[in-house]
């Protein structure tokens, strides 16, 4: 993964509620830094649905301290808060456990002066790996301020661990929150594209390529109508000149979603985030996979040949524009896909599905939806993937698609 070297912060959002100034604040702690220890949930689920980059683990609060809880809780609680460096715990309150990797972990706090939610990524920076994915990820967030990507509001360094403090996303996943609505029309499509299509394109801009983007990475910021999406996980991203396109050669991503160009090993550009977005709208609109098989090599054959179909319901009951809008982006030919910002101006986006159907799609979406997540638990529970964090997802992921290359698709030249 690239690596930054610039220390530069993005300038505060125009409506920014935080008062403090971003800085990245270096540290060299003497003192013995203990691995956090797991922590078991009281009871209950946690009271938030989300958080941006989060990793596969188990959502578990933090056992909050009161007349009623015995000691042993109460010692726990103080035990896990004390392995945090000294000033972040000065300037943040910490109230739960929200994400585990394999080196990081991921809480939720509240800022002690403003009393505003926020999240901080804890990354162990000791191992290669660990630096790799921290480098990567402050490389970008410290360069973007847009309502639509998440802020990256402070940085703490000390010499084993880096804490990152992020806008908290409390709204759940977009695939989430099409199930939880009553109804679902391809307006709220547009509505929900059109945000991803604002954060993508300003990326893109910035010679950002997400290089993962998929419905899991994609929040609402808060549980409210009127939430804004937020474009999250940038431990794949790659930043280059923006001027210098089709300059990425690194085998990436997740299997479903990865453009063509990717699996055929040659030059790509940020044309693959596009491809990706086609499989997400694709997704949105049905419920269903438009790519997907059991069988690696089967599914990237179908890939390859941009194989997929409009058949089976909803597609009856969708618009012929939007149909449209999915071809042009999952086209086989990158230099024949729509960029972000064709894509924002399509007929489709610009009229807001004004002339398309409003037929209700949510039974439809939602039983395709549910039907997929069930099958793709059972399927990780029979390849032993169910408890993989998500950095240790990917390498798999990755190794996985390089062997399958390798090995089940003809050399190109």
């Amino acid at each position: 993964m690239g690596c930054g070297s610039s220390k530069v912060l993005p300038e505060p959002p125009k409506n920014c509620y935080v008062d403090f100034v971003k800085s990245v604040v270096k540290y060299k702690n003497k003192r013995k830094d203990y691995e956090a220890e797991p922590l078991k949930p009281p009871g209950g689920k946690s009271d938030f649905s989300g958080i941006w980059n989060r990793d596969q683990g188990q959502h578990l609060l933090l056992p909050q301290t009161s007349s009623c809880e015995d000691g042993q809780k109460r010692n726990k609680v103080a035990k896990y808060r004390a392995k945090f460096d000294p000033r972040v715990t000065a300037r943040y309150d910490i109230k739960a456990l929200i994400g585990r990797g394999s080196f990081s972990r991921v809480v939720r706090v509240e800022h002690r002066a403003t009393k505003q939610p926020f999240a901080i990524k804890m990354i162990e920076i000791r191992a290669r790996e660990g630096r790799e994915v921290c480098e990567s990820e402050l490389n970008v967030l410290r360069r973007v301020s847009h309502r639509n990507i998440v802020q990256l509001m402070e940085v703490f360094q000390s010499q084993d661990r880096v804490y990152m403090v992020m806008e908290l996303a409390t709204g759940g996943e977009l695939f989430d929150r099409i199930i939880a609505k009553g109804s679902f029309t391809e307006r709220d499509a547009t509505c929900a594209l059109r945000m991803v299509l604002d954060g993508i394109e300003y990326l893109h801009s910035l010679g950002i390529t997400h290089r993962d983007l998929k419905p899991e990475n994609l929040l609402y910021y808060h549980p409210g109508t009127d939430a804004r999406i937020l474009v999250t996980d940038f431990g794949l991203a790659s930043s280059s000149n923006k001027d210098r396109d089709w300059s990425m050669q690194t085998t990436c991503g997740t299997p479903e979603y990865i453009a063509p160009e990717i699996l055929l090993r040659r030059p790509y550009s940020r044309a693959v985030d596009m491809w990706a977005l086609g499989v997400i709208t694709y997704i949105m609109l049905s419920g269903s996979m438009p790519f997907e098989d059991d069988n690696r090599s089967r599914l990237y054959r179908t890939i390859l040949k941009g194989k997929y179909s409009f058949a089976g319901d909803p597609w009856p009951c969708v618009s012929n524009l939007a149909k449209d809008f999915i071809e042009r982006l999952l086209t086989v030919d990158p230099g024949k896909r729509m960029s972000a910002t064709q894509a924002l101006k399509h007929p489709w986006i610009v009229t807001m599905a004004a002339s398309s159907s409003m037929k209700n799609l949510h039974r439809s979406i939602s039983q395709n939806l549910k039907r997929r997540a069930s099958s793709s638990h059972c399927n990780s529970a029979k390849s032993g993937q169910s408890g993989r964090s998500s950095h240790s997802r990917r390498v798999w992921e990755k190794e996985l698609l390089e062997r399958n290359l390798r090995q089940q698709l003809p050399p190109q030249k």
